[in-house]
């Protein structure tokens, strides 16, 4: 019962952020097409079969029951319903094809325009409602490398102390892994290391290596080895460890850092001699850990009681700031991250993700962190959908804009017959892409 229900909230969430990504697009087509009064014939969400229509003035509103998309079928229009039937007759006023060349191109844009504006009101919404968590770089003493990990393959080591990236010295931890400088070309990392300031470079497969290992530095590579609980009646209890303990070694070895520790405790199968300092006096514990979960029973220390957390708060105007800055950010990440699939840098196999695994993050999002969850990776997906539909690609919103591009330089339409011929071509090859990244996404998601 548990994964039938765990897969219908998948469902429904992903249905959720699909619905509100696409009918924002199409509402963007939609009222630019009526502000230059252009005849609606349809606005319909998602794809045929129809649950739900009914007609208002001279459109009619669909609910359809393919939540994959949606489409706003405008008057004298070669669109994705393929229908040409009105090229012969005589061009009426309220028709797309009767309008200058400069209002068609606003209303194939005006979707992807209000995908972007749509983003940029949920980070500001986000920003203002519940501010911003961020971490010092200079509050953070260093950090813990583990072995074979992606951070010791690039050449990070224990004990560096994270500052900047790609080449300039940020203020807080989160800036650190922004999507325009995660994505970058030339990622490098700037370390202080025993006094000096280093470059880390990294290579160009990076983002592959982090996506197969499924993480690469956060906060908790910088906790302390020390304890904030201890569970009672377990190993670490029996043995006397108590909350506050800072434990220093294990078996001789010193330890500084949590991960540190829960590796050596994971590694180990016998009783360890774990030196702690309490209260300025040095002792030296027998713990062995439980042979089924490796673990002792204690609870690493919370951010806020190690670092020196900041909470910051923004109004209005200051959060329509952030908005801004967090859609820029992420358009350019995602642009660049495209980029470098199509240059070979990166893995597209891993890379590129389809519906499954959209339904995917979005569930996984949505259980981190509830609603903020859900509403910050809404934004990411409709940065992604808005250049998605910029792809110049027949059927796509690119594909018109290029239609019109040509019909702007050369001052005439491409042919009616030409444009049903390059928009079948779109569909069948959106089609065939949609079909590998599905299959793509399940054989990623089960193991293939």
């Amino acid at each position: 019962m548990d994964w039938i229900l765990s897969f219908s909230t998948t469902i429904l969430v992903f249905i959720a952020a699909i619905f509100i990504l696409v009918t924002i697009h199409e509402l963007g087509h939609f009222l630019a097409a009526k502000y230059f009064k252009m005849r609606v014939n349809k606005f319909s969400i998602g794809f045929p079969p129809k649950i739900f229509g009914f007609t208002k003035g001279e459109t009619e509103y669909v609910i359809g029951a393919t939540p994959l998309g949606g489409y706003v079928q405008i008057a004298g229009m070669i669109d994705e319903s393929m229908d040409d039937s009105f090229v012969d007759d005589e061009i009426k006023p309220d028709e797309f094809r009767s309008r200058p060349v400069w209002q068609r191109t606003v209303v194939i844009l005006a979707g992807v325009i209000f995908n972007m504006i749509l983003a940029v009101f949920i980070y500001a919404g986000m920003a203002w409602s519940y501010g911003e968590t961020v971490v010092p770089v200079r509050s953070v003493d260093g950090i813990y490398v583990q072995e074979g990990s992606v951070a010791s393959q690039i050449g990070l080591q224990t004990g560096d102390k994270l500052i900047g990236v790609n080449g300039r010295e940020v203020e807080y931890f989160n800036q650190l892994f922004s999507p325009s400088s995660i994505t970058d070309r030339e990622l490098s990392f700037l370390v202080e290391r025993d006094g000096e300031s280093l470059t880390i470079p990294t290579p160009p497969n990076f983002l592959d290596l982090i996506n197969r290992e499924g993480r690469f530095i956060d906060e908790t590579n910088a906790l302390p080895s020390k304890v904030s609980r201890v569970l009672d009646g377990s190993p670490a209890y029996n043995a006397g460890l108590e909350p506050g303990d800072q434990i220093v070694s294990v078996d001789g070895e010193e330890v500084n850092y949590w991960l540190q520790l829960v590796t050596i405790i994971q590694n180990s199968e016998q009783t360890l001699d774990v030196g702690v300092i309490r209260g300025g006096e040095s002792l030296v514990l027998q713990v062995t850990p439980d042979p089924e979960t490796r673990t002792i029973g204690i609870q690493a220390p919370h951010p806020a009681d190690v670092f020196e957390l900041q909470q910051k708060t923004y109004n209005a105007a200051q959060a329509f700031g952030v908005g801004f800055d967090r859609t820029n950010d992420t358009f350019f990440g995602i642009i660049k991250g495209i980029g470098r699939m199509f240059s070979g840098d990166i893995s597209v196999r891993e890379n590129l993700g389809g519906p499954v695994a959209i339904a995917n993050i979005t569930r996984e999002a949505t259980d981190a962190g509830g609603w903020r969850g859900f509403w910050n990776i809404t934004a990411f997906l409709s940065i992604t959908l808005a250049i998605m539909n910029m792809l110049p690609i027949p059927a796509l919103d690119g594909g018109h804009f290029m239609f019109l591009v040509y019909e702007g330089i050369t001052r005439r339409e491409p042919s009616p017959k030409v444009r049903m011929g390059l928009q079948q071509l779109g569909f069948i090859f959106l089609i065939g892409l949609f079909i590998l990244i599905t299959f793509n996404d399940i054989l990623r998601t089960f193991g293939g």
